[in-house]
């Protein structure tokens, strides 16, 4: 399965010490494809990959208990893996490296005693280990990048849609209508991605098996990200934890989506409940969006952290979370609950695109789906679920700021009148920064 994250690992392996390459850090939550495309990497663009797991083989970590210096390290590995390590010829891969706190210092010295070895380290929940351990971390020695779910492009890609992909992107920069049978086929396969999502084990089954496969796997899925709770967390800290996550699809239910702390527990309060909420946040499971206060440059100037909603990192996860029988989406039946499934689906997009997310109301008049800035622009966004576009909300809003720019997202095909352009759906993810 392809990942766009791909050619930027590729470019971190063509790069040169003299051009500022060090150790690659690759985050991302559980199960996202992390260990796969390191192995991937070493595969196609290495002489030699050797794979160290310091979650799963006890005997990893005791290399790095004393002396981690990498010259003592690099002649230790090779006597333990039988494989060569060479400098541009291996590729020298630490997986969980959260398990190792003596592994995550050693990056540091690889980048400063043996810079032409390239060393790439994965971790799951790196941050709330370093937070709860207090784990020193090789600041300035490592190249970090982040590796979300599939989105729908991607999941277009592993469905042999390369060529439908390609044209969407195309229409998506000149807002040019597909053809109708384009347009039909692409929103069947926006919603079959709206019941698999982009976790790649739920992509994969759904290309062996289509649907029948996938809510066992997504469960397992979201039975390991509790278990992750109790294991990465004290007692009491974790119980919190699963009840601010089990109460993610109720919170998506409400009008108004804000975050609210009563709906987790009766009486519920942020001084309560805050710690569990970064914690999801840190581990990358949930993606937060901060109302702002105006819609003016820069937005993060404006943001009220008191005030927040919270989506799945991935939407087939809230989907099975929620219980929502795949009849409902695949044969788009009317239902309340799609809004905020949509809704989810547009926010992993963006973020996966690399945008900070923001949302905007104005007092009880109007909330805004999304505000973005882009470059020198603030862009509202309105999300609808079908083909019934009239935005009361994006009215108020486009008025009170002379909006330059506005994104639509709906059913409708592509289109553009004046100041909005309207994309389909199935097109999110190709707004650009």
């Amino acid at each position: 399965m392809k990942r766009r994250l791909e050619k930027e690992l590729f470019a971190w392996r063509r790069q040169t010490v003299a051009e500022g390459r060090k150790p690659l850090l690759l985050h991302g939550a559980r199960q996202v494809g992390k260990t796969h495309l390191l192995k991937e990497l070493g595969r196609t663009a290495f002489e030699y990959a050797v794979y160290l797991n310091f979650e799963t083989d006890a005997r990893m970590a005791t290399l790095f208990q004393d002396d981690i210096t990498p010259e003592r390290l690099v002649h230790d590995i090779e006597l333990m893996m039988k494989t060569p390590v060479v400098p541009g010829k291996t590729l020298l891969i630490f997986d969980e490296i959260q398990a190792s706190e003596r592994a995550l210092t050693s990056l540091k010295y690889f980048c400063e005693q043996l810079p032409d070895l390239h060393v790439a380290a994965a971790g799951s929940l790196l941050g709330i280990t370093i937070h709860r351990e207090h784990y020193s971390f090789p600041v300035g020695k490592v190249q970090s990048l982040y590796l979300y779910p599939m989105d729908f492009e991607e999941f277009l890609l592993a469905c042999g849609e390369a060529a439908l992909a390609k044209e969407i992107r195309a229409h998506a920069e000149t807002c040019e209508a597909l053809p109708d049978a384009l347009h039909q086929k692409a929103l069947v396969l926006y919603h079959a991605y709206l019941v698999v999502g982009g976790m790649p084990e739920a992509v994969q089954a759904y290309t062996r098996t289509h649907f029948r496969d996938i809510a066992g796997v997504q469960q397992e899925i979201l039975d390991n990200y509790t278990s992750d709770m109790a294991k990465y967390a004290v007692p009491a800290d974790a119980v919190k934890i699963a009840a601010c996550y089990r109460s993610l699809p109720a919170q998506l239910a409400k009008g108004n989506h804000k975050f609210q702390y009563r709906v987790v527990q009766h009486g519920g309060r942020a001084a309560t409940f805050a710690s569990a909420i970064d914690w999801l946040i840190t581990a990358g499971v949930v993606l937060p969006c901060t109302k702002v206060r105006a819609g003016e440059l820069p937005l993060r100037a404006f943001a009220d952290a008191s005030s927040f909603k919270l989506y799945s990192s991935d939407v087939g996860l809230l989907v099975q979370q929620a219980g929502i029988p795949k009849e409902l989406i695949l044969n788009d039946l009317p239902n309340l609950y799609l809004g905020a499934v949509t809704e989810n689906y547009v926010a992993e997009s963006l973020r996966t695109q690399g945008f900070d997310l923001f949302y905007w109301t104005s007092g009880q008049t109007a909330e805004l789906d999304f505000v973005l800035q882009r470059g020198m622009e603030v862009v509202p966004v309105e999300v609808k679920k079908g083909k019934k576009v009239r935005s009361r909300s994006l009215d108020v809003y486009r008025k009170k700021y002379d909006a330059p720019l506005a994104i639509r997202f709906s059913e409708r095909n592509f289109g553009r009148e004046e100041r909005l352009v309207s994309l389909p759906l199935y097109a999110a993810v190709a707004v650009r920064r």
